[in-house]
């Protein structure tokens, strides 16, 4: 008699289950992130069109109120506060835009075949979430750079540079499958790129990363109180720069907020292939 009726009649499990699902949704989603990312290594313009917004935000309006001291930031320079603040901002807007991605892949039909297949859904949004936070953390490093160059004073401990990246990249899923979700919704392009520049900047506005909290009046601290965005550029802050924070706090927060955006988004993406 064979090992597997025995282990069937004494009660174990067969190896699909539980773990087999998890298994195959971490195969699935590092297949379709990689496949994602392939797209990068046939044109990087992208890449570096991307990194020059940055790069103004650190040369002009970080340079500029460094010398005019407007914004108090403590013991800590002006540029240096703000330069965790620029990385966040970066992976925020190339995530933002990502539900257009997904909505191209439906008018292609790669969408439509993708749901036919024992692929979960999960796995569909995710990949494309990490994929986003892949090309988040190029960003990251283009801000890194240019503020080494401009004198920023970081902590360059390998252990808080890796950290770092994974609170960019639990951002960048967030911010995706909130793209994600509003493609859903609005089924567009159009009306996609309308709402996500419509919300970019008031996220971006909305958060610490230009200034600290207690500047900002009573409301907009509210709004900056729920914004992942900010739980981000704390984590940053406090990884980079050594300033104080709740490392725990910040990424709890930002795991939630991934977890719950990728069950949304996977909840609408049904609507947005029919």
């Amino acid at each position: 008699m064979s090992a597997t009726p025995a282990a069937r009649s004494a009660g174990w499990p067969e190896a699909p289950g539980a773990l087999g699902s998890v298994g195959l949704l971490a195969r699935r989603t590092a297949a379709l992130c990689l496949a994602e990312l392939s797209r990068i290594r046939h044109d990087r313009t992208e890449l570096y069109m991307r990194a020059i917004q940055p790069a103004l935000w650190l040369l002009i309006f970080g340079e500029t109120f460094t010398h005019i001291h407007a914004i108090p930031t403590g013991d800590v320079p002006y540029l240096d506060y703000l330069a965790p603040g620029i990385m966040a901002q970066s992976a925020l807007f190339i995530s933002i835009f990502y539900g257009i991605q997904i909505i191209w892949d439906r008018d292609a039909g790669i969408l439509a075949k993708l749901m036919t297949t024992p692929t979960p859904r999960a796995a569909l949004v995710t990949g494309k979430a990490f994929a986003a936070g892949v090309r988040s953390t190029a960003q990251v490093f283009v801000v890194l750079v240019l503020s080494a160059i401009l004198g920023v004073t970081f902590d360059w401990n390998v252990g808080h540079i890796a950290l770092s990246v994974v609170a960019v990249v639990l951002g960048s899923v967030f911010f995706t499958t909130l793209s994600v979700s509003i493609a859903g919704l609005v089924l567009t392009r159009d009306r996609l790129m309308g709402i996500g520049q419509a919300i970019t900047m008031p996220l971006f506005f909305a958060s610490n990363a230009l200034y600290p909290v207690a500047l900002m009046p009573a409301w907009v601290r509210g709004v900056a109180l729920i914004n992942p965005l900010s739980y981000e550029v704390n984590a940053l802050r406090r990884l980079l720069l050594g300033m104080p924070g709740n490392l725990w706090l910040d990424f709890g927060v930002l795991v939630l907020a991934a977890v719950l955006g990728v069950s949304v988004a996977s909840s609408l993406l049904g609507r947005l292939a029919r």
